[in-house]
């Protein structure tokens, strides 16, 4: 499987406001073991992370599969690409 392309990263609070959601309920499902969280009546795919409490800074971010075209909304960890911080101005 490609890396996803990631579109557009928004913090928990701005993807509340965005989305018009005063919540977003983390689940998982009994079938598969695979955590996805719902906001209003649509769902999004959470990073197999969160299980393992990897997880400290969550974002949410619309991301694109390069296989499939599909995109979709994941939570998972904020990041910096790996790129070090050289400065905070």
């Amino acid at each position: 499987m490609e890396r996803l392309h990631f579109v557009e990263t928004l913090s928990i609070e701005d993807f509340k406001t965005r989305q018009k959601v005063e919540k977003i309920e983390v689940k998982q499902n009994p079938q598969t073991g695979k955590c996805f969280f719902v906001y209003g009546m649509q769902t999004g795919a959470v990073s197999d992370k969160f299980l393992n409490g990897g997880i400290t800074c969550p974002v949410i971010s619309q991301v694109c599969s390069p296989e499939t075209g599909d995109m979709f909304y994941m939570l998972h960890q904020k990041g910096d690409g790996g790129a070090p911080v050289l400065a905070t101005l």
